[in-house]
């Protein structure tokens, strides 16, 4: 099928837009550590369910060693210090800012690809996605009436944005260099993608409980197994961020170039207009609608390339 890659990479948008407008509320009523280590308990979870219905096993096949270093380290990158960078700024900064900068990400992943996979982008797949990331970031910005690229945010919440950006990048290069080393004859080609973010979160668990430990102690991992709404949004943000979300990003690279499919899933940005506005009252103004029709136009372009 032409342009799978292409189109996973959107669905994965629309996932993580639901992930998007959950983890706010969920960090800040649980904690970031603390949503997080559930986050990926019950992501592995779910996926040795999954496991269990497809193969039998509620294990993974397992790849070769290379594959596993690979995962585990894209998993560090990814998950724990990207996604610790990502609900830190959220909480600082806001998750309308915390988006803004997460479309420095498809930059990220595509020098990390140039360095270390040699892949190289068009002309047109250049232009379609500085005319992406431009309506993605003409678009955020306008969501609010009365903020102003001039508007001062603190340093701490900015740096923790731009480095949740980078690992996100990074690490879907480095998933993609893992699961490079995959055999396909050992395991179906839809399923390694799965596996190799079972490895992911492996990791993310193991560094999380350790930052939890050190941090806060295991008291606010107790309390919050005792909180039925937020043990709700947890589950919510699970299944539609490392579960769902990640597991078909990681299908998504397999299919198309890395920086392509980031920047796909970078429309996250423009998707959550409207659930903003019918969730949280958030107005629409015309900024809003220019950039989500340029990042329309810069979306079709990746089909021309």
């Amino acid at each position: 099928m032409a342009f799978i890659g292409e189109l996973i990479s959107i669905g994965v948008a629309f996932s993580w837009t639901a992930t998007a407008l959950l983890s706010e509320f969920g960090s800040k009523r649980l904690g970031n550590l603390t949503l997080n280590v559930l986050r990926m308990g019950l992501s592995l979870l779910f996926a040795m369910v999954m496991f269990w219905i497809v193969t039998g096993s509620p294990l993974p096949p397992v790849g070769s060693w290379e594959a596993c270093g690979w995962m585990l380290l894209s998993g560090l990158v990814g998950y724990v210090i990207g996604d610790f960078c990502l609900f830190q700024c959220y909480i600082i900064i806001g998750s309308r800012y915390g988006q803004l900068f997460m479309t420095l990400a498809p930059l990220s992943a595509a020098l990390m690809a140039w360095v270390t996979l040699g892949q190289q982008m068009t002309l047109m797949s250049i232009v379609a996605m500085i005319v992406t990331l431009t309506g993605i970031g003409l678009s955020v910005l306008g969501r609010g009436e009365h903020h102003k690229l001039s508007l001062k945010l603190p340093l701490n919440g900015v740096l923790f944005a731009i480095g949740a950006a980078m690992c996100q990048g990074i690490g879907l290069v480095l998933s993609k260099i893992g699961m490079n080393h995959y055999d396909a004859t050992v395991m179906p080609v839809w399923l390694i993608p799965f596996s190799a973010n079972f490895l992911r979160c492996i990791a993310g668990i193991i560094g999380f409980s350790l930052l939890l430990y050190i941090r806060e102690g295991m008291y606010p991992l107790h309390h919050a197994l005792h909180d039925r709404k937020g043990m709700a949004v947890a589950i919510a943000t699970t299944v539609f961020g490392p579960f769902v979300g990640v597991g078909f990003s990681l299908m998504a690279v397999q299919y198309t170039n890395a920086g392509i499919a980031s920047t796909l899933m970078a429309l996250t940005p423009i998707i959550i207009i409207l659930p903003s506005y019918w969730l949280f009252h958030q107005p629409i103004t015309w900024k809003s609608v220019l950039g989500a029709l340029i990042s329309v136009i810069g979306v079709s372009l990746f089909f021309y390339t």
